[in-house]
């Protein structure tokens, strides 16, 4: 699912417009972005968290020539999913049969 099928799904299901759904969805990403950049946790209970994970500057190697190269420290955001959320995707598997 990407996100203009997220936006179609939120239309259809609560009888919205696809503007005013892709506007809800636009905030919702816009608010998580701010709160990342400021450096705060997002949880969303029974879904997960994002969180800003900070990587250490490093030494790395360029794949082509073998050049040691340096690698300067990043922030990425991660998710950590829920444990329902968790639960509920491995129950799918543990209910099926192996073949």
């Amino acid at each position: 699912m990407n996100k203009n099928d997220l936006i179609e799904t939120l239309a259809e299901q609560h009888e919205l417009t696809k503007t005013f759904a892709r506007d809800l969805v636009d905030s919702v990403f816009q608010t998580i972005t701010e709160a990342a950049q400021r450096g705060e946790e997002v949880a969303i209970f029974g879904f997960g968290r994002f969180r800003v994970a900070e990587r250490q500057a490093r030494k790395g190697r360029n794949p082509r020539t073998g050049e040691a190269i340096k690698i300067a420290a990043s922030k990425n955001l991660k998710f950590d999913a829920a444990r329902s959320l968790k639960s509920t995707l491995n129950a799918k598997r543990r209910g099926r049969k192996k073949a």
